[in-house]
């Protein structure tokens, strides 16, 4: 048993190694009904012409706001101790990486 005792209000979040690892993107979509958002996670590689959606995560609205509320929060303490983030004009999809590469 643990020595710790858990604090009343406490949740106690569990992450497991494979979890832990995290899965790359470089694109979301977001989709939403009256009564979810749904964020799409998708990794495109240079030359493929295919993506797959690697995550899924599906929010209520009050979820979503308070997700939009801690990013804004914390890109403003990351750009506080690392300067602004410089932003890149988005290229329109498909996106083309340049020439695919033939063998």
């Amino acid at each position: 048993m643990s020595d710790q005792k858990q604090q009343p209000g406490q949740i106690n979040i569990e992450l497991d190694e494979k979890t832990a690892e995290g899965i790359y993107s470089n694109l979301a979509i977001i989709n939403h009904s009256a009564s979810e958002f749904v964020v799409d996670f998708v990794t495109i590689m240079p030359g493929v012409p295919k993506a797959k959606v690697k995550s899924r995560i599906v929010l209520t609205p009050q979820h979503a706001k308070r997700l939009l509320k801690a990013l804004g929060e914390n890109i403003q303490r990351f750009e506080a101790a690392h300067g602004p983030i410089s932003e890149t004009e988005q290229p329109p999809l498909p996106l083309s990486f340049g020439p695919a590469g033939q063998a």
